[in-house]
């Protein structure tokens, strides 16, 4: 789903929980060579940000949660820019605000297709309690501390 909100363009994107992580990991590519990151789970409760972050070690850090997260979802990931946001929501869709409308066509070069109304949800992280996922939780422990976030 493509909306515009007067200078934001919205993106939502849905796939299964691979394919999305995965395509968060790719369009990340694209981003400014420094980026912010907010990382929070559900899970734990945490939540951790990280200002002028290289790009490389982001993405590095991303491709290691790529299978844990989408295994056990239950952690929004965000990755920023002054004028793009990509974020993996808890529930594993991926929501992009940016001020220009590039991120539809990169989507659509990755298979995507525009719709006019979101799926209906399979699985919805707010609403389903979370069990234990010590792997996620090992591997997420671990990504902040690579990139030096900081507790919020």
């Amino acid at each position: 789903m493509v909306r515009r909100r007067g200078a934001v363009h919205e993106v939502f994107a849905w796939a299964n929980a691979e394919r999305i992580v995965d395509v968060l990991h790719a369009l990340a590519a694209q981003l400014d060579p420094a980026v912010d990151v907010c990382v929070e789970s559900r899970r734990s409760g945490g939540v951790w940000q990280g200002e002028l972050l290289p790009l490389p070690d982001v993405r590095e850090a991303l491709g290691r949660l790529q299978t844990p997260l989408a295994t056990y979802g239950g952690v929004e990931f965000t990755v920023y820019t002054p004028d793009d946001q990509l974020t993996l929501t808890t529930s594993l869709a991926l929501v992009i605000y940016a001020r220009s409308d590039r991120w539809v066509y990169l989507l659509e070069g990755m298979g995507f297709e525009e719709r006019h109304d979101a799926p209906t949800p399979a699985w919805d992280a707010d609403a389903a309690p979370l069990g234990s996922a010590p792997e996620l939780e090992l591997a997420l422990e671990f990504a902040v501390e690579r990139l030096g976030l900081a507790p919020v």
